[in-house]
């Protein structure tokens, strides 16, 4: 039976060249949705877009005003946005020592980071009125050490914290947002330390399963909430452990409701 889950929604996706993005690309289309393919590279990009019958718009996520030109053109093109994939992300390729290099390190941060809190940003106008939805593409390098590469890891352990922070505001726009945390899967991320894995045995997932776990959050009525993608589990929302919180002077617990704290809620 076809699957149709998406007709008629509007889904922009950054990173859509290859990998994962050219994966949920082709996923969503095949559900019925309009795609807006967002890409540096230009022409992969508009092959994808010609295979899924969508728009190719170039953005670089480092660039917080070709985000808001990316949702626009989504909205001139198919008159609303439902769903953002904020996918575009790179591997770090150097560490704190000897090896570092500032220059890279801000453009890393650029895209892992400024690039989903620029998406957000641009999308959330249009979001809040169609009740529609943001995944953010993070790690499991968000949720466990990785000590093979630490600011890939702090990148990511931050669009995690962003997710959580978030989600509890966007509620009452009935606005959802959570975080898909891969494991290592077969990308261009990975290839400075492939051989490394393979060495040591340790599974590549193929990009399709990243895909299928991106589709169950899309489907779900989460929010705030990080699915991890490891081979050999069925995806669900990693479960975080409740931090110490405080107690008041005569010993009782204390709880605050999210909400209370909301800020920026104008965008």
């Amino acid at each position: 039976m076809e699957d149709r889950r998406f007709e008629g929604k509007v889904a922009l996706i950054t990173g859509a060249a290859n990998g994962i993005g050219a994966g949920v690309s082709r996923r969503l289309a095949g559900s019925g949705a309009h795609v807006v393919v967002a890409d540096i590279d230009g022409d992969r990009g508009k092959v994808i877009a010609d295979e899924v019958d969508g728009l190719y718009v170039h953005c670089d996520v480092r660039d917080p005003e070709h985000s808001k030109a990316a949702v626009a053109a989504a909205v001139e093109r198919f008159g609303s946005l439902d769903l953002v994939a904020l996918n575009a992300g790179i591997s770090t390729g150097f560490g704190l020592g000897d090896d570092f290099d500032p220059e890279r390190y801000r453009s890393v941060m650029g895209i892992n980071l400024d690039g989903v809190v620029y998406g957000v940003h641009a999308a959330l106008p249009a979001l809040r009125a169609s009740h529609g939805q943001i995944i953010a593409t993070a790690s499991m390098a968000g949720i466990t050490p990785t000590p093979m590469d630490p600011v890939y890891g702090a990148n990511k352990t931050a669009v995690v914290g962003l997710v959580r922070s978030l989600a509890p505001s966007l509620v009452r726009d009935r606005v959802r947002v959570n975080a898909l945390c891969p494991s290592f899967a077969d990308t261009a991320i990975i290839a400075p330390f492939r051989e490394t894995l393979e060495s040591t045995n340790m599974p590549i997932m193929e990009v399709a399963d990243v895909v299928t776990a991106f589709m169950a959050i899309a489907e779900s009525n989460g929010t705030g909430e990080c699915w991890f993608v490891v081979p050999g589990r069925e995806s669900q929302p990693f479960t975080f452990r409740n931090a110490p919180g405080p107690r008041s002077a005569t010993g009782e617990r204390m709880s605050v409701d999210p909400g209370a704290f909301a800020t920026g809620q104008e965008a």
